[in-house]
């Protein structure tokens, strides 16, 4: 018998095959109703089955109700750079690593100028200062998603 999650993760691929757009727009509590279980099932079923190494973005939304957007992108010409740079950053980089980072995708004409400064401003210590000593963790969070959604 397969595991809950796994039939979450099938009924949530599912509907996304069935969308052209790729897109999905669903509520979590109502997902956990229709599965009987406990919300925290489905965050876990997102955060492990559906990440940008696999192509997928996921994003809450909060207020309203909130929401969950899951968009699943098939990328062919950039997914051995995306899987590179998803190896080289990890869970974890220091500000002076993500820079390398940035600068050599900026000499190559990977990306842009006005991208690299919007990398280099979410990413540098003085931003990441409120999450204390994760903050690495989170800047290769960040750094991953936004270099995802550039080399779509």
């Amino acid at each position: 018998m397969a595991r809950l999650s796994d039939i979450i993760e099938e009924f949530i691929k599912g509907m996304l095959e069935s969308n052209e757009e790729r897109e999905l727009q669903i509520q979590r509590n109502e997902l956990a109703n229709y599965f009987s279980c406990a919300p925290s099932q489905i965050n876990y079923v997102l955060t492990t089955r559906f990440t940008t190494d696999k192509g997928y973005y996921v994003e809450s939304k909060r207020g309203g109700g909130g929401c969950i957007i899951i968009k699943h992108i098939d990328f062919d010409h950039n997914k051995y750079l995306l899987k590179v740079l998803n190896d080289k950053i990890g869970d974890s980089i220091t500000f002076h690593s993500t820079m390398q980072i940035v600068n050599s995708l900026l000499e190559s004409n990977v990306i842009g100028e006005m991208e690299a400064n919007i990398i280099k401003v979410a990413v540098n210590d003085r931003t990441l200062n409120a999450a204390g000593e994760t903050k690495n963790k989170v800047r290769a969070d960040i750094l991953k998603n936004i270099l995802f959604l550039l080399l779509l």
